[in-house]
């Protein structure tokens, strides 16, 4: 089994204003990207650096000026409308920047992340690397490509068991973008899978 590639620990304790770099992490719902987005600015926090967290105006499910977990985890944030808010948004002295739900902003946050990361700051966004149709959210993989560190996690198919990369949408809507949770999104693996 591959095992995703990380940050070295060596790497997330230092973050020098002459190199940056951009992590992402990416799977279907349920697979824990806020979760692990959240565990990796916390490690930041603690070691003293300056963090600032966003999200989408879009992600209302749990909290406005919190990104949150499914498992409730939490961390506050600002929500932003377009990806040249996050610009805007940074203070001078940030060293590590969080974005979750990053396939809700448009295609100009990837500009943005590596703006951020010449700068030399640490950028790590989280989101869905596929959408309900089992295609690539095109923001997401273009900042996979770009990115030093890439992150794919993995959920458990609510229907089999076995490990689940896709998200079946369980809601009539055929909006590209429908945010939900339980209550219109299950995991699955390739094989239990329904292609809408």
């Amino acid at each position: 089994m591959i095992q995703p590639q990380s940050p070295p620990a060596v790497m997330t304790g230092i973050v020098g204003r002459s190199c940056g770099w951009i992590e992402t992490v990416v799977g279907s719902m349920f697979s824990g990207k806020t979760q692990e987005l959240i565990r990796r600015l916390r490690l930041a926090d603690i070691a003293k650096q300056k963090v600032q967290v966003f999200s989408s105006v879009l992600d209302d499910r749990y909290a406005k000026d919190h990104i949150v977990s499914h498992d409730k985890h939490k961390i506050p944030c600002l929500a932003l409308k377009k990806a040249a808010d996050v610009l805007k948004s940074i203070h001078p002295e940030t060293q590590v920047v969080g974005i979750d739900e990053v396939q809700f902003f448009d295609d100009k946050i990837v500009g943005a992340c590596e703006v951020l990361a010449d700068k030399g700051l640490r950028v790590i966004v989280a989101g869905l690397d596929q959408d309900f149709r089992g295609k690539p959210f095109l923001v997401t993989a273009r900042l996979m490509s770009l990115s030093e560190f890439v992150t794919k996690n993995l959920a458990i198919c609510s229907v089999c068991g076995n490990f689940a990369n896709r998200t079946q949408r369980t809601s009539v809507s055929k909006k590209l973008i429908e945010v939900g949770a339980l209550d219109k999104y299950e995991a699955r693996c390739r094989r239990c899978f329904k292609k809408p």
